[in-house]
């Protein structure tokens, strides 16, 4: 079946991406554990994801602008997977800080050429009526990867407890393979006419805002304000500490929830594509704040369990669903930048969503956190709603 329906190039981009998240997943869970055994403080680690995940953020929108101004897609999908696996070769060794940091850096880096334009190019392979679906697929094999990659991480330590250097060596196995897989895409060559001595700074990208369509800026102005409350998974799986549970429990959790996000993601692109994409995206939206009004006032882990669940289910339906709509209401000449705009917006607001959700869980914990993302998530639904009918 899928044979049939999926294109070589979007098989090797969702085994590319397996791959990857394997390598990238098996060290994130542990990345907290490694250097904090080597004596390094809670401050450098988020110090060191904040600025590795703006610089993933920015640069995903510039390169984005890039493929589409030169028109090529693969070089820099290429060149993003090739970065990520330098990254991981600098990272084995022994825990020093300022290694460490240059490899998570190189590694995000990597993550920020490649995103637009491997998924210009997967809309490329796709049509209208299954983008959604080739989007979905993609994404359930990359978040396969999220959850194999933590698991291998439980069995190692299980069998070698402590042993945390061996398990950046164990990463750079993936990572090479995700790496060789990227070399064997060939790209469809285009028609379309550009003009490849265009200047595009490092921050032009941000201008699209202004020239974009006006059903694009309709469809992702409840986008932009839903990134404001869509923190990082770790709030949940803390939420899951502070009620008293094992880390062990936490781990398996989180491997659960990838485990169901990986199944979901491609049959709710399917749905999205038969019923309707924005449909889909506003079931997620409604499922997202009733997940998070949830959690602020469960404490039982079967309670979490669900919650977690219904989480799987409400993420299944946004982002590769948004995804396959800017894919289809903005030109196809403009897909790196129209994608690499909301992924970039779509990082920046995680992060402040982090930075606030931090600050406010110190002083109300997590009912008052989740009880404000909970709210205005529902408002995003609103004004999502609304707008669907001007898209």
């Amino acid at each position: 079946m899928f044979r049939t329906q999926f294109s070589k190039n979007v098989w090797l981009l969702g085994l590319i991406s397996l791959f990857a998240d394997i390598s990238s997943e098996l060290l994130y869970p542990i990345l907290p554990l490694y250097l904090k055994e080597a004596g390094y403080s809670m401050l450098a680690l988020g110090l060191l994801e904040g600025i590795a995940n703006v610089i993933a953020g920015v640069s995903k929108g510039y390169f984005g602008h890039q493929s589409d101004v030169l028109q090529r897609r693969s070089v820099f999908v290429k060149w993003g997977y090739g970065l990520s696996t330098l990254g991981k070769i600098l990272m084995i060794g022994s825990p020093d800080l300022l290694r460490i940091f240059s490899g998570r850096i190189t590694d995000r880096f990597g993550k920020g050429i490649r995103t637009a334009p491997r998924d210009s190019l997967l809309s490329m392979e796709s049509t209208p009526e299954t983008r959604a679906a080739v989007f979905g697929f993609h994404r359930g094999l990359d978040t396969l990867g999220a959850a194999i990659g933590p698991s291998l991480a439980l069995v190692w330590l299980w069998w070698m407890p402590g042993d945390y250097s061996t398990l950046f060596t164990i990463a750079f196995i993936p990572a090479v393979i995700s790496m060789l897989l990227a070399f064997r895409l060939k790209e469809k060559k285009v028609n379309t006419q550009v003009n490849a001595k265009s200047h595009v700074g490092f921050f032009s990208y941000f201008n699209y805002w202004k020239t974009s369509h006006q059903s694009f800026r309709k469809f992702l102005f409840p986008l932009m304000l839903f990134a404001l409350v869509n923190s990082p998974d770790v709030f949940l799986l803390m939420a899951l500490k502070e009620a008293g549970f094992s880390d062990t429990t936490m781990i398996a959790v989180y491997i659960l929830y990838n485990l169901l996000y990986a199944l979901l993601a491609m049959p709710i692109g399917v749905l999205a594509d038969r019923f309707g994409k924005i449909k889909i995206m506003l079931f997620g939206v409604f499922l997202f704040a009733v997940c998070y009004a949830g959690m602020a006032w469960m404490n039982s882990l079967a309670a979490f369990i669900v919650f977690f669940a219904v989480y799987a289910i409400s993420i299944s339906c946004l982002e590769s669903v948004a995804k396959a709509v800017i894919s289809t209401i903005v030109p196809s000449h403009e897909r790196g930048q129209a994608i690499g705009f909301y992924t970039s917006v779509n990082s920046l607001g995680v992060l402040f969503a982090g930075a606030w959700t931090g600050g406010l869980w110190s002083m109300g914990g997590p009912q008052l956190v989740f009880s404000i993302t909970a709210v205005v998530a529902m408002i995003a639904f609103f004004m999502l709603r609304w707008n669907a009918s001007k898209i």
